[in-house]
């Protein structure tokens, strides 16, 4: 089977017309994308879209071939002509299946918003499912039980919980081929897309690339450990869970614990839980030792600041006396323990820390002593993970990959 992506963006294409933004400024030639409309074997035509004769002219490919046109969503984009020699476009009731006469089978896949998705099994046995913009599979299924998909199109920066459901029901595997379509102006277009996609395990590819369906290609590079810095309001917890987003059951570690009476404190911490998916775990602890030594789930520790805090008042370092008699001796015993677990983890797992050093020096000598304490743990897990990345202004920059 063979998958043509005529358009990879959202109805209204992309740059948006009269859209003012940095990326649509930036999203002009190949960085432009049509809304998404995919041709299989250049018989079966997933969405119709303004366009589309012309954008199946570009790729090489010829719609006179077409026996079926099937639409996943009301089209609320420029309007659309119906091209000459095309069937009439329609949708195929949730949960019902067609046979079309090239020899595909196509099955509706109810959603959790407005909208089809499809599964189409071609004659070779491929397996592709299609999902609209903004659409999940309802439930937990999209497979019918079966093995993985070979492909999945996917809005993937718009819904990654998406991939979660479909990883938790074994519908995605690691070797399905998880392709972003339905993109818009949310994520700027080169290597910050591809990082995004990346993170999820996805890739982006422009309009009128040409897939073959179960052929050999490199998965998406998906760091094992990350460390994520950055200062106050950088946007680097946001970062860490879009990283994980995609993962269904993450367990997140919150090492700040609850603090009685601090209302501000509880605004805080309820801000993060509602950000992050139903599905996750959350553990209030800073015994991070046990849980990247155990099997399970992916990650995500928020944060390395708060976790030395603690292990500093355990330790007595913000003493100088017992800093000096004790307390330093017995600080690096607990940072060391912990990267050695971070290095020894068989976890995916993504650390979040605040970034030190660039600002003011504290007036106190235990206020420098936890800056410099913090960004020696900083270095010393950094170099523990395959990738680290610095947020600022809710900008990510890749520090080491």
């Amino acid at each position: 089977m063979e998958l043509t992506l005529l358009g990879t963006g959202t109805p209204a294409g992309l740059p948006r017309p009269g859209c003012p933004c940095a990326v649509c400024a930036v999203s002009v030639a190949a960085r432009s994308r049509g809304a998404t409309s995919v041709l299989v074997d250049g018989a079966l035509l997933l969405d119709l879209t303004p366009g589309a004769v012309l954008a199946g002219a570009r790729a090489g490919h010829s719609l006179a071939g077409v026996r079926q046109v099937l639409l996943t969503h009301p089209h609320d984009g420029p309007a659309v002509e119906l091209p000459p020699g095309l069937p009439a476009a329609g949708r195929v009731p949730d949960g019902r299946e067609l046979s079309v006469i090239s020899g595909h089978r196509v099955r509706a896949v109810p959603m959790d918003a407005p909208g089809t998705g499809y599964e189409v099994t071609g004659p070779d046995g491929g397996r592709l499912l299609y999902l609209p913009p903004g659409g999940a599979p309802a439930g937990t299924n999209g497979s019918s039980g079966q093995r993985p998909y070979d492909v999945v199109l996917a809005d993937v920066l718009g819904r990654p919980e998406a991939l979660a459901r479909l990883r938790a029901s074994g519908a995605l595997g690691p070797a399905t081929d998880v392709i972003a379509v339905h993109l818009d102006h949310d994520t700027p277009p080169g290597p910050e897309l591809d990082r995004v996609c990346a993170a999820a395990g996805a890739r982006a590819v422009p309009d009128g690339t040409t897939v073959a369906v179960g052929e050999y290609r490199a998965v998406p590079d998906l760091p094992r450990r990350t460390l994520v810095l950055g200062g106050a309001r950088s946007g680097k917890s946001y970062e860490a869970e879009r990283r994980l987003a995609a993962f269904p059951d993450v367990v997140y570690a919150a090492t700040g614990g609850s603090r009685d009476g601090d209302a501000e404190w509880a605004e805080r911490v309820g801000l993060h839980r509602e950000r992050r998916p139903a599905s996750w775990q959350t553990v209030e602890t800073c015994e991070l030792v046990p849980l990247l030594a155990e099997e399970g789930p992916p990650l995500l520790v928020d944060c390395l600041a708060l976790w030395l805090t603690d292990a500093m008042d355990r330790a007595g370092a913000w003493d100088d006396a017992v800093w000096v008699r004790s307390g330093r001796q017995r600080l690096r015993e607990r940072t060391a323990e912990l990267v050695a677990a971070v290095r020894a983890t068989r976890r995916l797992v993504v650390l979040v820390s605040n970034e030190v050093g660039s600002g003011v020096v504290p007036a106190t000598a235990s206020g420098r002593r936890f800056r410099d304490e913090l960004g020696r743990l900083n270095a010393t897990v950094a170099g523990e993970c395959e990738q680290v990345l610095l947020v600022v202004a809710g900008q990510a920059l890749v520090l080491r990959q």
